[in-house]
């Protein structure tokens, strides 16, 4: 029997395409002009992310800490090949009001674990297996996700205002 193989170099440089869009440049690939995570946590104030956002949801500074904390995890595991529990909802229930030093801090943190992200897949010679190639695709959309989730609650917040 045949098998079809792609090659890692077209592997990496469609998820490299991918996450860009995702966190930084809108190639048109599934978002519109402007609308990356990183141009979008750009327009966002301090007060504006410490607001939870509907009566269950978490603030936009909780959603911010929740994508780098998983990238984190991931490079982590990924790295050791050990994939320990984790407190999930820690994040959720510990963070609210943030200033603007601290709303800095969390932009910049995410920043740096999507550097890391990023040295990851550079790292990673070869996809072996599909829970790696998997992994890999939920790091966009899982960030996807919560980037809708950040975009809609800003919507909200503005039309508020």
């Amino acid at each position: 029997m045949m098998t079809n193989q792609i090659q890692t170099e077209h592997f990496t440089q469609a998820l490299y395409e991918l996450l860009d869009e995702t966190f930084d440049n809108v190639h048109g690939i599934f978002l519109d002009k402007g609308t990356s995570l990183f141009e979008t946590l750009a327009t966002i104030t301090a007060v504006e992310a410490s607001i939870p956002v509907g009566g269950q949801c978490a603030t936009l500074a909780a959603q911010v800490k929740h994508i780098a904390f998983y990238l984190d995890v991931l490079e982590k595991g990924v790295r050791s090949g050990q994939f320990e529990r984790q407190d999930w909802g820690k994040i959720w229930r510990e963070t609210a009001v943030v200033t603007p030093g601290e709303w800095e801090a969390a932009k910049l943190a995410l920043r740096e674990s999507y550097n890391r992200t990023k040295q990851l897949i550079a790292d990673t010679a070869v996809w072996p297996s599909e829970q790696q190639i998997g992994g890999a695709i939920a790091t966009i959309v899982h960030t996807a996700y919560h980037l809708g989730e950040i975009r809609q609650a800003l919507c909200t917040l503005k039309n508020k205002t």
